[in-house]
Order: C-alpha cells, then sequence, then structure tokens
C-alpha cells in the first residue's frame, strides 16, 4: 500500500501508521523487546489475576483494586502492541477508519481508567494506615465494586466523546499518521477543518484527568506519611511505609515518563522525531510490564504465593 500525502479525500476509509520513520530497517530488531515487554505484560497480570483468585487470604480492597489494575493493563496493551507488532514483521500499516477511533478511544479511555484506579489504591492506604479500625467497614466490597465502576464510567464518559469529535472533521490532507498507533491529537491534527474544539477538549481531558488525581494522591500520601512519622519507632515507620512502597514505585512508573514525553513533545525540538515515537510507545507498554513484577517484587503475600507455587510445579 502507497503512502501518499496529497491524496484528496473526505473521511477516509483507511489511515495509514507510519511506524518509526528512520528505522524501518530495524523494525524487525525493534519487535523483539516490543513482543518480549507485551508478553511479561499480559503473564505478568494474568498471574497477579490467578493468584489473587485463588488464595482467599488476599481477598481485601488492596487486592481488588490490583486485580483492577492488572485487568486494564491487559487492555491497554493489546489495543497497541499486535497492531505495533503487525507494523514491524508484516509492514501492514494501514487500519481502518473505524478501528482507528476504536483504538483510539480504549487508548484513552483506560490511561484514564488506570489513573483513577491509582487514586483508589492512594485511598485504600489513607483508610488502612489513618484509619486501621474502619478500613473494613468503609472498604466492603460494594464499596470497593462501585469505586471500580465509577473510574471505569468516569474514563468512558470522559473520552466518548474524542471518536465523535474525530469523525465530524473533514480529512483532506493527508491519511498519514506519523506514529505506531492512533493518538487522539495525532489524527485531528490531520484535519483540514476546525480542531479547536477538539484540541481544547483534549487539553481539558488531560488536565483534569492528570492534575485531579495527582492532587489526590498527594494529598491522601501527605497524610498517610504524616500518620507514618507519628509512629513510636522507626520499626513501626519503616514497616508501615513498606506497605506503600510498591504502589508508590507503580505511580512512579506511570505518571514520571507520561510527563516527560508531554515535556519532550513541546520543548524538546531537538530531539530526533523517532525518538518521540519509541518513548511514547514506551509510555503505554512499560507500566502493564512493570506493575505486576514491582508488585510480585514488593508485595509479601504474593511474592509468597508466587514462590510456592513455582517451587509447588517442581516438586
Amino acid at each position: 500500500m502507497s503512502v501518499s500525502n496529497t491524496t484528496d479525500f473526505t473521511n477516509p476509509s483507511t489511515f495509514i501508521l507510519l511506524g518509526i520513520p528512520g528505522l524501518e530497517t530495524a523494525h524487525v530488531w525493534l519487535s523483539i523487546p516490543f513482543c518480549t515487554m507485551y508478553i511479561i505484560a499480559i503473564l505478568g497480570n494474568i498471574t497477579i489475576l490467578f493468584i489473587v483468585k485463588r488464595e482467599r487470604s488476599l481477598h481485601e480492597p488492596m487486592y481488588y483494586f490490583l486485580c483492577m489494575l492488572a485487568i486494564t493493563d491487559v487492555v491497554l496493551s493489546t489495543s497497541t502492541l499486535p497492531k505495533t507488532l503487525s507494523i514491524f514483521w508484516f509492514n501492514s500499516r494501514g487500519i481502518n477508519f473505524n478501528a482507528c477511533l476504536t483504538q483510539m478511544f480504549f487508548i484513552h479511555c483506560f490511561l484514564a481508567v488506570e489513573s483513577g484506579i491509582f487514586v483508589a489504591m492512594a485511598f485504600d492506604r489513607y483508610v488502612a494506615i489513618c484509619n486501621p479500625l474502619r478500613h473494613s467497614t468503609i472498604l466492603t466490597s460494594h464499596v470497593v465494586a462501585s469505586i471500580g465502576l465509577a473510574v471505569l464510567l468516569r474514563g468512558c464518559i470522559l473520552l466518548l466523546p474524542h471518536p465523535f469529535l474525530a469523525r465530524q472533521l473533514p480529512y483532506c490532507r493527508t491519511n498519514v499518521i506519523p506514529l505506531l498507533y492512533c493518538e487522539f491529537i495525532a489524527v485531528v491534527k490531520l484535519s483540514c477543518g476546525d480542531i479547536r474544539i477538539s484540541s481544547y477538549y483534549g487539553l481539558f481531558v488531560s488536565l483534569l484527568k492528570n492534575c485531579l488525581d495527582l492532587f489526590f494522591i498527594t494529598m491522601s500520601y501527605t497524610q498517610i506519611l504524616r500518620a507514618i512519622f507519628r509512629l513510636p519507632t522507626k520499626d513501626a515507620r519503616l514497616k508501615t511505609f513498606g506497605t506503600c512502597t510498591s504502589h508508590l514505585c507503580v505511580i512512579l512508573v506511570f505518571y514520571i515518563p507520561a510527563l516527560f514525553s508531554a515535556l519532550a513533545q513541546r520543548f524538546g525540538q531537538n530531539i530526533p522525531f523517532h525518538f518521540h515515537i519509541l518513548f511514547a510507545n514506551m509510555c503505554l507498554l512499560v507500566p502493564p510490564t512493570l506493575n505486576p513484577i514491582i508488585y510480585g517484587v514488593k508485595t509479601k503475600p504474593i511474592r509468597d504465593r508466587m514462590l510456592w507455587l513455582f517451587t509447588h510445579k517442581r516438586t
């Protein structure tokens, strides 16, 4: 399929995902780390789900939220990696217009869902440390399920306008997207119409989601740290803080690369374009890959259960 930058059309039936310009000859080699990380993400998150389901002692709010995070990571990575690998392996760059809009929705929606789950997990840690005697009465199974549903609905409601805004725009310049996946702003920038509403709404959603979620997470951990520093002994402080380390590591893995990517896109004019594309994909793939590893290493009940499973199979 030829790639044209001057095609005359309105609402194309197909977009072309350009891949990584300048690194076409390295696509097969790049597919190795991408495929490896995808396999780790799928197997790792499925393992987390299996362990929590099988181990009744893990049927607690913290691990329910962890299962929500695992499901979100599976959906998020699967939204992008199969198409990315088809580009690397088979040079299959074409993507149906409706499929592109669907991919766009799932990527942005589940990024919002993941951010919301981090807020829920921070609230769980706040209640567990600052109000331990009321933890089981505040975060009942019904409340946890309601929080999960609210986080999912928030993501769907906020991001559902994206594909509709992109669909109504006229496309008469090009159908080539210089990325490995359909990203909202990258798609609407191809339009020859007025994209101000789409741009403003995209910026509003990004600020609302990231700034508001980071605010609540910061407030939760401010109260958690205050409670920890009031504990009488150093051992008690370290033990209590240790229950939060996995969550903090996962938050850093999610937000720091995303922040760096946003800053690089706006102020990194001297950074090669292929680096922007690679890093944008890493922001979608690295968190789903590292989250189960971090929780497997940092969370003792999950680590012990995983070790038991492996040793039990060997015996």
